[in-house]
């Protein structure tokens, strides 16, 4: 059977399924497109800088947003970071979580621990800290703030981690690009897509439990330490 027919006849499959539609990814293969996944990653027209539709063939579907099993001891409404496994859960009783796909520090920017949000910021200004400005010159120009919009590295959404009182300088936000989620890409913060951190922060009061849960295979820094990441 020639490669022309076997799509065919998996775009067959899927669209009598009754449950999903069928695409085509960057390479040509048909893939299956939930309507729950349209509306998770629908144009955003009413933001202040408006979002487009996330284009799903460049989204792997294990980083899409979905209700998924989760066995956790925390109470509803923690959140819980997998680093190793570059999702984030919210987790919302009875042994089940909401799950995104995340980027995570690069190596030797990596941070884990536990904190609390004490901060949300939507559209955030971005300042770089004085040791990203001395390694990075590019950032020189936004030392006094980077407001927000499309080319803030932030995103959309912003989550500030502090743990006992203090700024970890971590953050949870959005930024993400479609084909680096699950990389280790990030300046050490956790990013999301601009959709999915839209949703998040919506759920999630000021205070919420967060637990980010180290990844062997990166160095990481301690919630005490004095770090590099993105703040704002």
């Amino acid at each position: 059977m020639t490669l022309l027919r076997v799509a065919a006849v998996v775009g067959l499959a899927l669209s009598v399924a009754g449950c999903a539609s069928t695409d085509m990814d960057w390479l040509g293969v048909p893939y299956a497109v939930s309507e729950a996944d349209r509306q998770n990653y629908a144009a955003h027209p009413n933001e202040r800088f408006p979002l487009k539709a996330v284009e799903l063939a460049k989204l792997d579907p294990r980083y899409r947003r979905q209700l998924v099993q989760y066995e956790t001891r925390e109470p509803s409404g923690t959140i819980i970071v997998d680093t190793p496994n570059r999702y984030l859960y919210l987790v919302t009783g009875e042994n089940r979580a909401l799950r995104y796909g995340i980027e995570v520090g690069r190596e030797g920017m990596a941070w884990s621990g536990t904190a609390n949000v004490a901060r949300k910021a939507a559209w955030p200004t971005w300042t770089p800290p004085r040791e990203m400005v001395a390694r990075d010159p590019r950032t020189a120009p936004f030392a006094n703030g980077m407001p927000g919009g499309p080319e803030n590295p932030l995103g959309a959404r912003a989550l500030y981690l502090y743990q006992n009182g203090r700024d970890t300088l971590y953050r949870i936000h959005g930024g993400g690009n479609p084909r680096t989620l699950g990389k280790a890409t990030s300046s050490g913060c956790i990013r999301l897509l601009d959709h999915d951190v839209i949703d998040l922060y919506r759920r999630v009061p000021q205070n919420t439990k967060t637990i980010v849960l180290p990844d062997p295979s990166l160095s990481s820094e301690s919630a005490s330490a004095r770090v590099s990441a993105p703040h704002a």
